[in-house]
């Protein structure tokens, strides 16, 4: 079981330091911050570039802890929160499959950091090797919660200002 679980934590722990490198630095045919920040303040995302920050930092920094087996169940939250976010702002309405652009690969990720959150890393991991192992069930509970809670926060936060009335053709614009 502990080298499926490092085959699982290293395929998408990795593949997300990918995706979190190509918002940070341009990497893999990426944007950079810049591409990124335009993206989001597109999508009501304020201030755009410490999101891209924030999204860049959860999705490589969670993604090279959770290839590692290193603080599992936070490296995992980090995952969670991210992908529970792209699927509210963007996947959401296209349906599930991601040939239209769905939720199929972003939930399918999610599953997977919650799987091994509740699993534990395994044996072969560094959580395992300094003596971190929590109790499955309440590192799995905690990397739920936390990575939902922080989704949906950050979703709930883009949705007030997207429709806040500074936002709205026609409204007062702030300073």
């Amino acid at each position: 079981m502990s080298v499926g679980l490092l085959v699982l934590r290293l395929v998408v722990g990795l593949l997300f330091v990918g995706h979190g490198t190509q918002k940070l630095f341009g990497w893999f045919g990426g944007s950079g911050i810049s591409g990124f920040s335009r993206v989001l303040e597109a999508r009501g995302y304020r201030p755009a570039t410490a999101m891209a920050v924030l999204t860049g930092l959860s999705e490589s920094g969670g993604g090279l802890l959770f290839a590692a087996g290193f603080l599992t169940p936070l490296a995992a939250a980090a995952l969670i929160g991210v992908m529970v976010n792209a699927i509210l702002a963007v996947h959401a309405r296209r349906g599930v499959w991601n040939s239209n652009g769905g939720i199929e690969f972003p939930l399918t990720n999610a599953a997977a950091a919650t799987a091994v959150a509740f699993a534990g890393p395994g044996r072969l991991s560094i959580d395992r090797a300094v003596g971190l192992a929590p109790d499955h069930l309440w590192g799995g509970v905690f990397a739920l919660a936390l990575g939902l809670g922080s989704g949906l926060a950050v979703f709930a936060v883009r949705a007030t200002r997207a429709t806040a009335p500074s936002e709205v053709p026609g409204g007062a614009r702030s300073a």
